[in-house]
């Protein structure tokens, strides 16, 4: 999938900004500032409008999921939930910033498609309204931008929550692609931080910058 170039340039930035601030409090602050200056300014450059093609095969192709329900970590302004609602999943998605989240139940709404978005922390699940089991997880470059400190947590929210074989689709940068330690995901992370996964495929993306899709299944329900 290409995105545009200012998505490479948007994480730099904002990776290099929580990497300036040394407590991992600050780090948070950090991200979720950078995300709602990008909303506050119009139309952040990550959100291309178009659903990538991996997960139209994930729901479309010749080896297709069955219709269930799907969990989506940074929906951005909802493209992706509701073309999932639209093809007969069960939609809840989430995301950390306010006008993201307003303007994917709109999107929703336009669309006549059954999405429920909540604003919140992906690696906080639990202080939100998402009980599970979901079959299907959908992380479009969510997971990559979190502080590590935040990662186990997110893991183990997906890991309760996650019916038996559910499936996880992420697109995340590789570390190469910032200036800092703290951005980026690799193969070696996923299989460290998801016991009880499998890490069943790594396809690069087609960026200018190291990128992933990453597809993890869920193996052993109480790893």
């Amino acid at each position: 999938m290409d995105l545009p170039d200012a998505v490479q340039g948007a994480d730099a930035a904002q990776g290099a900004d929580a990497h300036g601030i040394g407590s991992e409090r600050g780090q948070e602050e950090a991200v979720r500032r950078e995300l709602e200056a990008y909303y506050r300014a119009g139309r952040p450059p990550w959100d291309s409008g178009v659903t990538p093609p991996e997960l139209v095969a994930v729901v479309e192709g010749d080896d297709a999921l069955p219709r269930g329900r799907a969990l989506e970590l940074g929906c951005g302004t909802g493209t992706n939930a509701v073309y999932l609602a639209r093809h007969g999943w069960n939609v809840t998605a989430v995301d950390l910033v306010g006008r993201a989240a307003d303007q994917a139940r709109a999107k929703a709404a336009a669309a006549g498609a059954a999405v429920r978005v909540l604003r919140g922390d992906a690696s906080r699940l639990e202080e939100l309204d998402v009980p599970g089991p979901y079959d299907l997880f959908f992380d479009l470059s969510c997971f990559c931008g979190i502080p590590p400190h935040r990662r186990d947590a997110y893991a183990t929210g997906l890991t309760h929550r996650a019916a038996p074989g559910a499936l996880l689709l992420m697109f995340g940068y590789g570390p190469e692609a910032f200036d800092d330690p703290i951005s980026g995901v690799t193969a070696d992370e996923l299989r460290t931080r998801f016991p009880g996964w499998e890490l069943v495929n790594a396809t690069p993306g087609t960026n200018a910058v190291p990128t992933f899709w990453f597809t993890l299944r869920r193996t052993d329900r109480h790893a």
